[in-house]
């Protein structure tokens, strides 16, 4: 257990901080400098740019992964506190960039290490339990800022409590990623010898258009909640909501793991957030916003877990390999998506027709993921 909740740790910072404390500070940052959705849009893309740059180059780091975890904790608080410290539009965006990088090595290397050290416990629970850190992060970092803008604090402010957050909870789970033992050194692994089949290219590719599908709720939700009540007790919930979903969802999928299956767990979950992502181009109003966040919330989460625990079973001893291919694929759809919003929005189109095909995407690699079973 002291694996899993280290890993669930590790996770909260790295992703719920270091990846995800731009959604709720955003409408923050917008009412301090005036950002625009365009502008969030390329700080957003930078992060993920970041993403996918760390998931590259994670297969071939020449270190231990307690090493680089315990690294890149460390950097993702300094950037965090970082982004406090200037008004700088360009090193904003070096320092997003920087917590990308940083936030896809915890990740790929928190899943091989705490999926290999979990694993002889046969007990899902564990695992989810592990994942569920990304959704705590969120719902951390969102009742922060909900707090903070309750109370009138500037955004520079939130990004230092952040850090100093980040250093805290990096202070405390530190041991736990000790010096590993015999059995457990972790090796580097060469990209090239796993052997790349059919069916590991088909999860990588839908691994991707997930990727392009929850991003843009997962970056917009609480900017979205403000232009329809601008209240920060009202839509400063719809973050800690993502959040609280996901954790739920996470852990309360592990009961039925045995019986689905992973990419039975992935198709559900993938339909589930194309109604999410869709709903507030169908329907205007809150609530729309609110399902929203329930739905995309409660899914994101699941298929990163599902995804990665395929990725350790059709990758054997070089499943390094396929986690950070699938997590470059992820990280390239998350860069299409804010993208695509800040072209749109600069040519006068609305987020409306992106959600829609984001919505679409998410359903045809839902049949693309069923037919593999």
């Amino acid at each position: 257990m002291t694996v899993a909740f280290a890993g669930l740790a590790a996770l909260a910072v790295a992703q719920g901080i270091g990846r995800f404390a731009f959604t709720p500070i955003l409408p923050m940052m917008q009412g301090d400098y005036g950002l625009s959705v365009a502008a969030g849009g390329w700080l957003a893309s930078a992060n993920y740019a970041g993403y996918l740059v760390g998931a590259l180059s994670a297969v071939w780091l020449r270190a231990s992964s307690t090493t680089v975890i315990r690294g890149s904790l460390v950097l993702i608080a300094a950037v965090t506190a970082g982004m406090g410290l200037t008004e700088n539009f360009p090193l904003w965006l070096v320092l997003r960039a920087a917590a990308g990088v940083a936030s896809a090595w915890v990740l790929v290397f928190v899943s091989a290490w705490s999926l290999d050290r979990l694993a002889p416990y046969g007990r899902p629970l564990y695992g989810s339990i592990v994942f569920a850190g990304v959704g705590a992060g969120m719902a951390l970092a969102g009742g922060i800022c909900l707090a903070l803008m309750r109370s009138g604090t500037p955004s520079p402010q939130a990004w230092l409590v952040l850090g100093i957050t980040s250093v805290a909870i990096t202070a405390l789970i530190a041991p736990v990623f000790g010096t590993p033992t015999r059995a457990h050194v972790d090796r580097p692994v060469a990209a090239g010898r796993y052997k790349w089949t059919r069916d590991g290219v088909l999860i990588v590719v839908c691994y991707g258009v997930f990727g392009f599908g929850y991003i843009i709720p997962a970056t917009f939700v609480p900017a979205m909640a403000k232009q329809i009540v601008s209240d920060p007790a009202v839509f400063g919930w719809s973050w800690p909501l993502f959040g609280l979903a996901a954790v739920a969802s996470t852990i309360g999928t592990a009961r039925f793991m045995g019986s689905m299956g992973n990419r039975r767990v992935w198709v559900v979950c993938s339909l589930v957030m194309a109604v999410g992502v869709a709903a507030p181009a169908l329907i205007p109003g809150l609530a729309a916003i609110m399902v929203a966040a329930v739905c995309v919330g409660a899914t994101f989460v699941v298929v990163t877990m599902v995804g990665m625990q395929e990725a350790r079973k059709l990758g054997a001893a070089h499943s390094r390999t396929l986690m950070a291919a699938m997590t470059a694929s992820f990280a390239a759809g998350q860069i299409a998506g804010p993208l695509t919003v800040s072209l749109l929005a600069a040519s006068g189109v609305g987020m409306n027709a992106v959600l829609i095909a984001a919505a679409l995407l998410l359903v045809v690699s839902a049949a693309a993921v069923a037919w593999s079973s």
